[in-house]
């Protein structure tokens, strides 16, 4: 499951909604929205991110952190280190390889790890 494909769970669930009925009224079908949730299709288009928001009626931040979890939810993911350094290609095949064995609480202090890493260089 994507983290997108976890959200968008949480507001059916939370608002009672079958998978059904939101995809009947959003213009796709089931099947698609099941393999959205389940991380089996790619990020969706900014387009149907925009009918999720107005269907669920989500505002501000929540639009907002709908459509950045959307950004951050492409389930196979690609990483070109050349020309980078040696380190960053050490550090994409590291994940690649290992991904799996960790933990949610391991990839979550990786990911702030790296998060704050990223916010000292803007």
């Amino acid at each position: 499951m994507t983290p997108f494909g976890e959200k968008l769970r949480t507001l059916r669930s939370e608002r009672g909604v079958s998978q059904k009925d939101m995809a009947a009224a959003i213009g796709v079908s089931a099947a698609y929205l099941s393999a959205l949730e389940h991380g089996r299709r790619g990020a969706p288009t900014w387009t149907l991110i925009q009918k999720i928001i107005g269907y669920f009626n989500v505002i501000w931040d929540d639009a907002e952190e709908l459509a950045r979890l959307a950004e951050a939810s492409h389930p196979r993911v690609k990483l070109d280190t050349s020309g980078l350094s040696p380190a960053a290609t050490e550090l994409a095949n590291l994940l690649a390889e290992n991904i799996e064995k960790l933990d949610e609480a391991e990839l979550r202090r990786i990911t702030a790890s790296i998060r704050a890493a990223l916010g000292r260089q803007a």
